[in-house]
């Protein structure tokens, strides 16, 4: 197993109608290194009875490992809801029990930078030594890279970075030449995931409903999965994961071992292409 940056099926990309072993032994029959656990889908392992020593278990049975924790929402709400608070605490205690150093997060709510910029700052606190990963969407109140990369700077936080998904990068129209990282220090990307889009984005009012139903495995659409790969790889970055993040609810229907198998083979194609190093074990 690649031990610099695991090809990991992200949580979303299996759904949340699978259990623990079943979303374990699908990644790795198709060839994953990695899996990635939502708060919501560790709840799931554990309302099926299991307790965390049974999930390290089944993970060296099938030599596995999660490398992927998500999804702090909401951290720059002046009043948290008790439930986002102990979702905050089930993302800190996922990284300890699984060995994740970072945290991806996101943020809806549009507010002032220095507002969001404090927040991130207190988020970034209580995370201790873990990784605060910030993923712009377009559809947010974070939605380019450029706002992510100015509230990351703003926190003054060493333990803040950047996750970037190429669904997300795309349907921002952000170009794919490299020009918006030239400021950036390839360190602060944390991770990267890879998907594909439609040649046609929804409206722009139901752009999320695209994002969490319709996206494509990667290099079968629009995006340009590899040139995105390829963009990274010349800036030196090197990311904690390889996250591959197809929110389809068509290839859902096709069962969770067989959008694992796909979603592989077509993670697998792209990264010959574009940086074949990352299949190097």
């Amino acid at each position: 197993m690649s031990k610099t940056c695991p090809i990991t099926i992200s949580s979303w990309t299996l759904g949340d109608k699978c259990s623990f072993q079943e979303r374990v032994s699908a990644a790795k029959a198709a060839g994953y290194e990695g899996l990635g656990l939502r708060a919501e889908t560790y709840a799931d392992a554990l309302a099926e009875g299991l307790q965390d020593q049974d999930l390290l278990t089944i993970l060296d049975q099938y030599d596995m490992r999660v490398t992927e924790v998500e999804y702090i929402t909401q951290w720059a709400d002046e009043n948290r809801s008790y439930e986002q608070k102990y979702k905050e605490q089930v993302c800190f205690h996922m990284c300890d029990l699984f060995g994740v150093q970072h945290i991806n997060c996101g943020l809806l709510e549009t507010y002032p930078l220095d507002h969001t910029a404090q927040k991130l700052k207190e988020l970034c606190r209580r995370a201790g030594k873990r990784l605060i990963a910030l993923e712009p969407m377009p559809y947010s109140g974070v939605p380019t890279l450029a706002a992510a990369w100015e509230i990351v700077q703003a926190s003054g936080c060493s333990n803040a970075g950047l996750l970037l998904d190429l669904w997300h990068w795309v349907r921002a129209q952000q170009p794919l030449d490299g020009r918006l990282l030239e400021k950036i220090p390839a360190d602060r990307i944390v991770s990267l995931q890879i998907d594909d889009v439609l040649p046609r984005p929804y409206a722009s009012s139901v752009l999320r409903d695209e994002s969490m139903h319709d996206r494509l495995a990667p290099g079968t659409g629009c995006g340009r999965t590899a040139d995105f790969v390829q963009m990274f790889r010349a800036k030196g970055v090197q990311p904690a994961v390889l996250g591959v993040e197809v929110i389809s609810d068509a290839l859902l229907q096709e069962g969770v071992p067989a959008a694992a198998q796909y979603t592989y083979a077509c993670t697998r194609k792209v990264l010959e292409q574009a940086w074949p190093q990352l299949l190097e074990k």
